[in-house]
């Protein structure tokens, strides 16, 4: 078997037309299609739902349910809440930037621009409290190729120490790592 792309990935929404909205007009997805359905169709089970979807780029959706009858949604607390999120790509730190100020004037906290060495993010919330973050890649030549060649030994470390292995110390230090990998790329 051999999987092509992630289809959808779902989430639970309070709103959909105002998840709809701020998708759309804050973000710029594409409203796809809505389906509802006033029973579950793997279950049967009488629970109506709405459920939509936003088209996040290159054939990548992202969809939400409304689930009225439903207990108020939650999330799991004992996660840190920058812990689970949605995750972005965008063209440029400037796309990156003009979106922060359209967020802010919206009313929308945004943190950032951090800097994660191969990439620069901001991070805000959704109307349902899913965290959202937009990244920028900035990533200088070399740098994913050392990334991948060291993902398994850092792994096998991190198994065993649970500690930021020491194959981790180049984001600490990206001049050396830059002046590295900018020696082999030539």
């Amino acid at each position: 078997m051999g999987i092509k792309r992630i289809h959808h990935v779902a989430y639970r929404c309070r709103d959909a037309k105002e998840t709809v909205e701020f998708y759309r007009d804050l973000l710029g997805m594409d409203f796809q299609l809505a389906i509802a359905e006033n029973e579950v169709p793997s279950t049967g089970e009488p629970d109506p739902y709405m459920h939509v979807f936003m088209d996040a780029g290159m054939g990548n959706v992202l969809a939400f349910f409304e689930i009225p009858n439903s207990p108020e949604m939650g999330r799991d607390e004992n996660t840190p809440k920058w812990v689970q999120h949605i995750a972005f790509e965008v063209e440029s730190m400037e796309e990156m930037l003009t979106t922060k100020e359209r967020l802010e004037a919206a009313g929308v906290d945004v943190l950032g621009p951090t800097n994660h060495t191969i990439f620069e993010s901001i991070y805000f919330f959704d109307p349902n409290g899913h965290r959202i973050e937009l990244a920028a890649n900035t990533a200088k030549p070399g740098m994913h190729k050392e990334l991948k060649r060291v993902a398994e030994d850092m792994l096998e470390e991190w198994s065993r120490t649970k500690k930021a292995p020491r194959h981790a110390a180049w984001m600490h230090g990206e001049k050396e790592f830059v002046e590295k990998t900018e020696g082999e790329a030539q």
